[in-house]
């Protein structure tokens, strides 16, 4: 019954059009033709998801980082009543990740649910993944049951990125 169900939800997914920002990406690719190891990223991303911490936005998002060295590092959102004190799950990820001492990034999956269209990263969480990206980092958005992959990059979805090239070191 279970695998009925997951196959009813994966035919339903793939027959939608999915979209971005209200429009049909060039970008989308089918999860059973990505790499393995992408696959495995974005099966990271979905498992953090259950870990969310939402009780008032009830909107659960998980992300994995790839390290440059080929670890996966995962995140989920945690908020908080005060909600200013919240965190993405892209951020909670790269904190992980820069607490257990790494720094450089090839590649991030984000996974939530939105009926219609991909969930991609907030701004903050753009300009935070920015901070460590001397070259750019693929990106992969995806629902919790991943059929439909939008595959960008860090540099198009931020492309005016500020990074500490713009800061003067001596005034």
């Amino acid at each position: 019954m279970l695998q009925f169900l997951f196959n009813f939800v994966r035919e339903k997914t793939v027959n939608r059009k999915m979209e971005m920002n209200g429009k049909d990406h060039q970008k989308i690719q089918n999860f059973d033709d990505l790499d393995l190891s992408v696959q495995e990223l974005i099966e990271s991303a979905v498992q953090a998801r259950k870990l969310a911490y939402c009780p008032y936005s009830n909107f659960a998002v998980g992300a994995a980082l790839r390290t440059t060295s080929g670890e996966i590092i995962k995140g989920c959102n945690v908020e908080n009543g005060a909600h200013t004190p919240s965190i993405c799950a892209e951020r909670t990820a790269i904190v992980k990740a820069v607490s257990e001492g790494h720094t450089s990034f090839e590649a991030v999956a984000v996974v939530a649910f939105q009926e219609d269209q991909f969930t991609s990263p907030c701004g903050v969480c753009r300009q935070v993944l920015s901070e460590f990206a001397s070259k750019d980092i693929k990106v992969y958005i995806s629902k919790p049951v991943p059929v439909r992959i939008l595959c960008t990059s860090l540099y198009e979805l931020l492309p005016y990125r500020f990074d500490s090239s713009r800061l003067k070191q001596n005034s």
